[in-house]
């Protein structure tokens, strides 16, 4: 999307702007969203509650549902939130 724009504007003041100049100008900002998608980037920042090893799966999910079962569950006055 901002590439578009950057060339837009390029293009209407006269200028060209090659696939070489729009891949340069993409880079940093591919090179940032592959460092941080990896899990343990967002993991670090506390963007999520961990990572959970394979191994570990169905006795961590068991233990989620077994909390989620034992909570009391309050009355709400609102409606369902879809996000």
């Amino acid at each position: 999307m901002l590439a578009t724009v950057k060339r837009d504007g390029i293009e209407r003041a006269g200028g060209s702007w090659s696939v070489e100049d729009e891949a340069e100008f993409k880079r940093p900002t591919i090179e940032m969203f592959e460092r941080q998608s990896h899990p343990l980037y967002a993991s670090a920042r506390l963007w999520d509650d961990g990572i959970i090893d394979p191994r570990k799966t169905r006795r961590i999910l068991a233990l989620s549902l077994r909390a989620s079962l034992n909570a009391p569950i309050e009355p709400t006055r609102f409606g369902v939130f879809r996000m």
